[in-house]
């Protein structure tokens, strides 16, 4: 699933030293949890059609019982599902939508057994002479009578005991038939709505990834029960039906006396539940040969905003067949844009889904952000038709592998697609130098879970965060350079040529990647997967210390907080290829590496008196001029961390940022940036923020007016990809530090735009920074027009930054007025009500405003 950062993919990370405070941390940890608890609980299945009938679940109260465990018994293994689904996208006589439907799974019997397990979860199914299922044999295969049958709600299992034994290596057939609710929950196939014309259209979906697919239909929901789908949509007229497959020519029918569309499909390959979609909707497309297509509402598509993700899929996945000496395993790719949509993107084999923001851009509307997002989400997620999706974890432990994974070549598909923006370099600041503050907790969590660790649907969805997504990228980028990209992707093509279409744990990766190392004849000190198992086994990472008059090299696990206590077991030590030269200093090929200065851990010089000079010897200004700004851009990220791990003081974590009233350069203002927002926040209420305040505006005043010459006085963009960003870090720390002219510029702008609301000029790029600057500055008067501008907004993004920007304001009661508004679905969406509180809780005044609400609106924030 592309991240969204998912995170369930889909949260904002949370890091200490990058711009949230530790109370912004707890606010989004608790919208997050009560989400994806509410997710989990079971619910009353929606009114059923009269010929349906309810069997009132029980529960044996035998403790330990098969139907008590969250994992599938090994007896049973699915062949193939021939499902046919019917949404409403009209409520009923009851005010809800619904959706009916049947399923028949036929499955081999692997071990004798009188019992079945299969999933389903908030499904109504129909009663057959008492029970909830049929049950036939095939092939000459007697089935046996059913004894007892009954909803296991806790473990979402259907529960099916036997008169008699099925016998191994004999096939049955299994046949449901439910009813379930068409709920805009954002899982499983659930509904989402927009307006058109001022008219509401409804829209069927779906999002199975990791544990939903029992929502549509009741089947055996884990990665490992892989089978083929054949599926079968009945649709109003004027809808279009889409599924991971191509459909055969629709038909008209008519049934309950209204006229509908039957659409079939080709069955899919071999695949996992969590990878099944269906969409139902009256979108319309772009295309070209072969099979790529790009929906979204019809506006959308008429206005260009499928374009952009047009013109880079085709390239991408040219990169991927060649990365991967594979060809693309499927005869079409679609790509929908949907409005409401609780991730970023999500994989699903041949009909990838994505949020609106992730796959649509506008060039007069949209930001070079929002076309870099777009660029690295399709890449994401066009990766995982692959690794992920022809050859697919095993158990969910080992989903940072195919997180991780996607993460990191999604950088390198981008690249490919878009080579002036030096993607490969933006993966240290997007990715690396963000997680390794989370990773820095005691609160960490290895890479790699025991299997056994991972049962219920709760810890699926814990799994999903940035370690899995940011460190798994991390750690595989460290691989790829030590045993060079070239190597790295051979034992890749290998590994997806022997387990296509099935299933592998993480080991499996290693013994390719290994046998790709020894046949280039790369000596390694250790193992592929001795190596690995330390960075992936392990939390955390470690601080390197370089003796520099010895020449010892040292390591220990790195804390922010070198108080905290660590309860998870660990040795806490990383091997590591190092090849580094200091001073007179070469070591090669220790128990510690550092091939290339973006590895996963700091490296820290012990001389003199801490870091102080001798860091500013060891990294001159001279270096960031001529391009080689890795070292010094590490180097000042993380003085500050060591700074928070009480290893250096204050003064000498900001002395580190003496030289960036000299430097124009995008990674290390980031940077830098990242890190003064964390002081900022922390001495907000204190003596010294003024000064502080006084000196960022002394450092950020000379990139004010470089930027302002560049631009020929804020009339053109600037044409390198990092300058348009690091323009808006110009503009947004000067007006924050109360740069002379900034204010009145970004003021002066949003002023001429509410005197005209249909002619925006402020430039895309430098949307964010201005609305949330003038509002900022601004009252009620500036706010209102922003409230009314986003909800008129029939573009994603531009609705995004105005969803930000109101976050921005200094009224106390605005933003209380805002917090109510995430109560509301009709004011501000499902999908974005938990970024909505984060983002008031960054704002310092919004901080306690946030916290008080959300103790205040638990219940209902635990239960929607």
């Amino acid at each position: 699933m592309g991240k969204g950062f998912y995170i369930s993919k889909a949260v904002a990370v949370t890091c200490v030293v990058v711009a949230i405070a530790a109370v912004a941390t707890i606010i989004a940890l608790s919208v997050v949890y009560a989400q994806e608890k509410s997710k989990n609980e079971a619910i009353s299945p929606p009114t059923t059609s009269p010929d349906t009938t309810t069997i009132t679940p029980t529960t044996p109260s035998t403790p330990k019982e098969p139907w008590q465990r969250y994992r599938l018994p090994d007896s049973l293994a699915p062949v193939s599902y021939n499902v046919t689904l019917w949404p409403r996208l009209k409520t009923n006589a009851d005010g809800l939508y619904i959706f009916s439907g049947h399923s028949t799974v036929v499955f081999t019997c692997v071990k004798e057994t009188d019992l079945i397990l299969i999933h389903s979860n908030r499904l109504n199914l129909t009663a057959f002479e008492g029970y909830h299922a049929k049950l036939k044999g095939l092939d000459g295969a007697t089935a046996p009578s059913l004894k007892n049958t009954w909803l296991e709600v806790p473990t979402q299992y259907l529960v099916i005991q036997l008169s008699g034994p099925l016998q191994a290596g004999s096939k049955y057939e299994l046949f449901t038939e439910f009813v379930g609710e068409l709920a805009d929950d954002l899982g499983g196939f659930y509904r989402s709505e927009y307006f058109e014309d001022g008219v509401k259209k409804v829209v069927a979906t779906t999002q199975m990834q990791p544990t939903d697919a029992r929502k549509a239909f009741p089947c055996f929901d884990e990665p490992a029960m892989k089978a083929v789908f054949h599926m079968t949509l009945i649709h109003p007229q004027e809808t279009v039906a889409l599924s991971n497959a191509m459909n055969y020519d629709p038909v008209n029918i008519t049934m309950d006396g209204q006229k509908l569309i039957q659409t079939r499909f080709e069955p899919t390959e071999i695949m996992s539940t969590y990878l099944l979609a269906f969409v139902v909707c009256d979108f319309a497309y772009i295309g070209t040969k072969p099979g790529i297509r790009i929906w979204a509402r019809r506006k959308a598509i008429e206005e260009g905003q499928g374009n952009y993700a047009l013109e880079k899929t085709g390239p991408i996945l040219s990169f991927f067949e060649n990365y991967y000496n594979s060809s693309y395993p499927l005869t079409k790719s679609d790509q929908i844009a949907l409005p409401d949509f609780s991730a970023g993107a999500m994989e699903n084999w041949g009909l990838i889904t994505y949020r609106e923001t992730a796959l649509l851009y506008n060039p007069d509307v949209s930001s070079n952000g929002d076309k870099e997002w777009v660029a690295t989400v399709i890449s994401h997620e066009l990766a995982h038709m692959w690794f992920g999706n022809l050859v697919t974890m095993k158990w969910w432990n080992d989903l940072w592998l195919n997180e991780g994974f996607a993460t990191y070549v999604s950088y390198l598909g981008a690249n490919y697609a878009e080579p002036t923006w030096k993607m490969k370099d933006l993966i240290v600041l997007n990715e690396i130098v963000g997680v390794m503050a989370v990773d820095a907790l005691a609160s960490s969590h290895p890479l790699s879970s025991k299997e056994e660790d991972i049962q219920m649907p709760e810890h699926i969805s814990e799994l999903f965060d940035s370690i899995t997504y940011s460190k798994g990228a991390a750690v595989l980028r460290m691989l790829s350079e030590f045993i060079t990209e070239t190597v790295f992707s051979k034992g890749l093509s290998t590994y997806l040529e022997e387990f296509k279409y099935k299933n592998t744990v993480y080991t499996d990766l290693w013994k390719h990647l290994q046998m790709a190392v020894d046949k280039a004849g790369i000596k390694l000190p250790s193992s592929v997967e001795v190596i690995m198992n330390r960075w992936i086994l392990q939390m955390g990472f470690p601080v390197v210390t370089i003796d520099t008059k010895t020449g010892k090299i040292t390591q220990k696990h790195f804390l922010l907080d070198p108080d905290s206590v660590v309860d998870r077991p660990s040795e806490f030590k990383w091997e590591l290829l190092l090849n580094v030269s200091v001073n007179m200093l070469n070591i090669q090929y220790v128990s510690v590496i550092l091939n290339s200065p973006t590895l996963f851990f700091i490296l820290f010089f012990e001389w003199l008196d801490g870091c102080g000079s001798s860091y500013e010897w060891f990294v001159p200004i001279t270096w960031i001029k001529t391009g080689e700004i890795f070292f010094f851009f590490f180097f000042t990220k993380h003085c500050c961390n060591i700074k928070m791990a009480e290893m250096v003081n204050t003064t000498l974590a900001l002395r580190t940022t003496k030289f960036l009233n000299k430097e124009v350069e995008y990674m290390p203002w980031q940077t830098a940036r990242n890190n003064l927002d964390y002081y900022f926040l922390m001495f907000d209420r204190s003596e010294v923020y003024g000064p502080m305040q006084a000196y960022i505006k002394r450092q950020v005043s000379p990139l004010f007016n470089y930027f302002k010459d560049l631009t020929l006085n804020w009339t053109k963009i600037p044409e390198s990809h990092t300058d348009q960003y690091n323009q808006v870090n110009a503009i947004s720390l000067a007006c924050s530090t109360g740069v002379k002219g900034c204010r009145d510029l970004t003021t002066g702008w949003f002023r001429e735009w509410m005197k005209n609301s249909t002619n925006n000029k402020i430039s895309p790029n430098l949307k964010s920074t201005v609305y949330c600057s003038a509002i900022a500055a601004g009252g009620v008067e500036e706010w209102d027009f922003a409230w009314s501008m986003y909800k008129n907004a029939t573009i994603a993004s531009e609705a995004e930054k105005l969803m930000h920007a109101l976050s921005c304001t200094k009224q106390p009661w605005l933003l209380n007025r805002y917090l109510q508004y995430c109560l509301d679905p009709e004011k501000i969406r499902k999908q974005d009500a938990t970024i909505t509180i984060i983002y008031i809780a960054s704002n310092p005044i919004g901080q306690p405003l946030a916290w008080d609400f959300i103790r205040a609106n638990w219940n209902h924030i635990f239960n929607e």
